[in-house]
């Protein structure tokens, strides 16, 4: 399988997506000097895969010599908004978090004072934690709330541990019964998207449950936060 993955890499395609990639750090131009400090490519290299570029309108070189990203990348990310929907990438997430943990899985988004659950996953287990998606729910308490509440400006007792470690664990703070976990989602730009989480009855949510839940949850996070452009790790400080 490896060595398959290998054969089917076309080289010379990766080094002209590498130069694109080289504005994705926000310059409008590039320098051939500048393109060839970010990508580590010999000028010669850079002016071969540029030219091809130009011609498809992926790049633009100014009378100065200059590189900018060109019109047909605008009208492929125009064509990707349309087609984007964000349940694509959020509900087969769900399904697998909740397979994996047994427990509920929830993405929530912010709306006022209250966060709305947008898509939910439901445990298929007896005794579970349930309820139904676009139900509103309060901004100031639950994994969920916290997660929203500090990463759309506001700020709580909790805001300072919640940016050092990138998540929140709850225990009983909306429902006696229910403890939770949630992370939050960035996406394109580092553009905070909303909170990935998993509840679950507070007799099952004990320590290592909990630990489990929420390196699976940051794992998720990240994997959906690439999918969505995401440079931003999705844990850690400052996330």
């Amino acid at each position: 399988m490896a060595e398959q993955a290998k054969e089917q890499r076309v080289e010379s395609v990766e080094r002209a997506l590498t130069l694109l990639e080289a504005f994705a750090e926000g310059a409008d131009r590039l320098s051939l000097a500048e393109l060839a400090k970010r990508t580590g490519y010999y000028r010669s290299t850079i002016l071969r895969l540029a030219a091809s570029l130009q011609r498809m309108g992926y790049l633009h070189r100014d009378a100065e010599g200059s590189y900018r990203l060109g019109p047909t990348l605008w009208r492929l990310g125009s064509q990707y908004q349309r087609a984007f929907r964000l349940a694509d990438y959020i509900r087969p997430a769900l399904s697998e978090i909740s397979a994996e943990t047994g427990e509920s899985a929830a993405f929530y988004v912010r709306e006022g004072d209250q966060r709305v659950v947008l898509y939910r996953v439901n445990s298929d287990r007896p005794t579970r934690h349930h309820i139904e998606e676009g139900s509103a729910l309060p901004l100031d308490r639950g994994a969920g709330g916290r997660i929203l509440t500090v990463y759309t400006g506001g700020d709580d007792e909790h805001a300072e541990q919640i940016r050092t470690q990138g998540y929140y664990v709850s225990d009983g703070e909306r429902s006696p019964e229910a403890g939770a976990v949630a992370v939050p989602v960035f996406g394109m730009d580092s553009g905070f998207v909303g909170a990935l989480g998993v509840v679950g009855p507070r007799n099952r949510m004990d320590a290592d449950h909990r630990d489990r839940i929420t390196e699976l949850l940051l794992l998720y996070a990240e994997r959906i936060g690439r999918q969505l452009g995401s440079r931003r790790s999705a844990g850690g400080p400052d996330a």
